[in-house]
């Protein structure tokens, strides 16, 4: 069976299930009243992991939906990632000590790349970055801001920091159903030698296989969000897809 996952993603506002275009906070859709219960039909359908996103938490730096991800971590059978507002060892203990299999940090890894470190040694695989890139450079704090440091660059520090997963998002696909930025991601993998999940811009089951022709250079599998919500394939398609 192929190692390539299918993330099914789940973006967390206000408590309620959205979608932002290019991250714009300006730009939301709403899909759903409960953040667990969109979890729970993802797993119901076969996903083995779910991506959570708290934009509250990435806007405001602190953890605000997270009683949705521990809820799924503790009763869902698949696996749960998290990403936004984790900036602490705290913030990230309290995922891991309730079930959360894997914590990503992402703006503090550009701000902070000590404490990023320091996090990658004592909790290993439970650690993903997430590396948000926009023409290349970082985008940190929601999208909000955008740093002077190279995409490829802050992965291969912190690849050789001992990361071992990288979340690469290109701005300018996501939420657009235009495509995924498979050079981008490619790149990162073939720099870093790590697993690499792609994100963004995922519109069709073509686009998945697309990813996953590059499995042997280390992608690793695709979030996905848009795509779904707005039914141009189900998770259960995606999974088959991939698992061929």
């Amino acid at each position: 069976m192929s190692e390539f996952k299918i993330y099914p993603a789940i973006d967390m506002r206000g408590g309620k299930c959205v979608r932002l275009i290019q991250g714009d906070y300006n730009q939301e859709t709403v899909y759903g009243d409960s953040p667990f219960d969109m979890a729970k039909n993802f797993a119901d359908q076969g996903a083995e992991w779910i991506h959570m996103v708290d934009l509250d938490g990435a806007k405001e730096g602190s953890r605000i939906n997270d009683a949705y991800v521990i809820q799924a971590a503790k009763e869902l059978g698949a696996k749960i990632q998290i990403g936004g507002g984790i900036r602490t060892e705290a913030d990230i203990a309290t995922y891991l000590d309730n079930g959360v299999e894997r914590v990503i940090l992402g703006s503090t890894a550009v701000s902070d790349p000590a404490f990023t470190k320091d996090m990658i040694r004592k909790y290993g695989k439970h650690i993903a970055i997430g590396i948000d890139a926009k023409d290349g450079r970082v985008a940190t704090h929601g999208w909000l801001q955008t740093s002077e440091t190279l995409a490829i660059e802050l992965g291969k520090a912190l690849a050789d920091a001992g990361a071992e997963t990288f979340i690469v998002t290109d701005i300018a696909t996501d939420g657009m159903l235009s495509g995924p930025n498979v050079q981008g991601v490619v790149a990162m993998a073939e720099a870093t030698g790590k697993g690499v999940i792609a994100s963004g811009g995922i519109s069709s089951l073509d686009d998945l296989a697309a990813l996953q022709n590059y499995e042997k250079s280390g992608i690793i599998g695709a979030i996905i969000g848009k795509a779904i919500y707005t039914n141009r394939f189900t998770v259960k398609e995606a999974l088959e897809k991939v698992r061929g």
